[in-house]
């Protein structure tokens, strides 16, 4: 260990540029043994740990697992990366570590971190390689959960629901399993078939998966309420967020998660819809997130003529993670910042042309710490469009059938008790985006396997 001033901080290989927006395969080729034990080497073993201390939402055993790989002992690495993680291999791959982790590591400033993220999701890749299995007991309890959704937060509850021998039944409403995992991160940045291996993973440790079946639709609330000892909520925030611009529903106005899932369809061997077709386009995305940074680039890979990120602030105030913003740059995206949308432009035949915009500039930090954004008066310009994508972030649904269960919700977002997960009513439990508002996929696996450890404490002390 300690072996930073040796070796660098070397990325995964990447395809080039020119061969990976041809298509929709995953870009970096994570390490084998030999490339990753050297970069696990670099790590100086803190005796006080940022990395998981304040970096990482689950607390992972980062050092230890970077000190077992560093010491090429793959099975001693993915045995504590699969302690606290339901899916350290889609985690390393998705997570913005240069916010988190990565961010936090002691190394960042002068040496660059270590490469946590990547390591993270290569451990994994190459347990499952030699065979490794996760433990699990099976079905042990009489007692039995329903799981909500089966989005990150779901799929969290429900892995240390079955690590504790827990009955786990789980209803999803979508054909496939993995909420925004399945439908709306593209291919490129994680390949369904490690979402998929999850799932089958779970089922063979006892979850009953019930796709296609949405709670107040097809299965009553009430019923679940009565048939379960307890229920976990990861209902997600999939209702997209609107400028309250003029046009805003123009036909070539897209939803980001409309367009992605209706991509990922394609992709996935159904028919694209027509008016999602964006090859010779030109596509304006707004947003600054990694939901943003998803729709630049697979606006690329769908045959787009030109593809324009517009964003109000600047580069260093993104949301989104550094690495995918650098990845759409090279893959041919352009970025406008300072800019704000201020009316989306339709032609006398109701064709959309544009998007004006107005300049920006960053004031002094507002209440939450970030610096606030200010209009540059007299700044208007137009951003030239036929297809406009709005990716400005995500609203939680109305779910009518909870508050007359008697589960509080609070500006559409369910009211929890910070410490366990638990709702107003006491035998349900709920986690990410649907109390958040959209937020990471680590955030929401920390609060899935927050309410499972405090389920496992109500039902197995009755």
């Amino acid at each position: 260990m300690q072996n930073f001033t040796n070796t660098n901080r070397q990325e995964p290989q990447k395809k080039s540029a020119a061969a990976r927006v041809r298509g929709f395969d995953e870009i970096y080729r994570y390490y084998n043994l030999a490339q990753v034990a050297p970069q696990a080497e670099r790590c100086i073993q803190c005796g006080d740990p940022f990395c998981t201390a304040i970096g990482c939402p689950l607390g992972n055993y980062i050092p230890q697992w970077l000190a077992a790989i560093a010491d090429r002992d793959v099975e001693k690495a993915f045995l504590l990366a699969n302690e606290t993680s339901p899916f350290p291999e889609i985690l390393g791959r998705v997570c913005p570590q240069s916010h988190l982790c990565e961010g936090a590591c002691t190394l960042n400033d002068g040496y660059g971190a270590i490469t946590i993220g990547s390591i993270e999701a290569s451990i994994t890749d190459l347990g499952f390689a030699t065979g490794l299995k996760i433990p699990f007991p099976g079905v042990t309890r009489k007692q039995k959960v329903a799981v909500i959704g089966s989005g990150p937060a779901g799929l969290s509850c429900a892995h240390f629901l079955l690590r504790a021998g827990i009955g786990v039944d789980m209803y999803e409403r979508s054909a496939e399993a993995g909420g925004l995992l399945a439908i709306g991160i593209p291919n490129f940045k994680l390949d369904k078939g490690i979402v998929r291996r999850r799932f089958d993973i779970l089922k063979q440790a006892g979850l009953n998966l019930h796709l296609g079946c949405e709670v107040g639709r097809d299965i009553e609330f009430d019923d679940l309420l009565n048939k379960y000892d307890a229920l976990f909520l990861g209902l997600g925030s999939t209702g997209g967020r609107l400028p309250h611009l003029d046009h805003e529903r123009h036909g070539n106005v897209f939803l980001s998660m409309e367009f992605l899932s209706a991509v990922q369809q394609r992709v996935s061997g159904g028919k694209l819809e027509r008016r999602f077709d964006v090859r010779g386009k030109r596509v304006v995305v707004l947003g600054g997130g990694d939901t943003a940074m998803d729709c630049v680039r697979t606006s690329i890979r769908e045959g787009a003529e030109t593809v324009t990120c517009v964003y109000r602030r600047d580069e260093a105030n993104m949301p989104g993670s550094v690495k995918e913003y650098h990845n759409a740059i090279e893959e041919g995206v352009e970025f406008y910042f300072h800019r704000a949308p201020k009316q989306i432009i339709v032609d006398d035949d109701g064709r959309l042309t544009g998007v004006e915009v107005l300049e920006t500039c960053l004031a002094e930090p507002d209440a939450d710490g970030r610096r606030a954004v200010k209009e540059v008066p007299c700044s208007e310009h137009c951003v030239l469009a036929d297809v406009l994508i709005l990716a400005l972030g995500f609203d939680v649904e109305d779910y009518t059938f909870l508050p007359l269960a008697g589960v509080d919700i609070r500006h559409r977002r369910l009211v929890i008790d910070q410490a366990n997960g638990r709702t107003s009513h006491p035998k349900v439990f709920a986690g990410g985006d649907c109390h958040r508002g959209a937020h990471l996929a680590v955030t929401a696996a920390a609060d899935g396997r927050r309410a499972a450890l405090a389920i496992m404490e109500q039902l197995l002390k009755d």
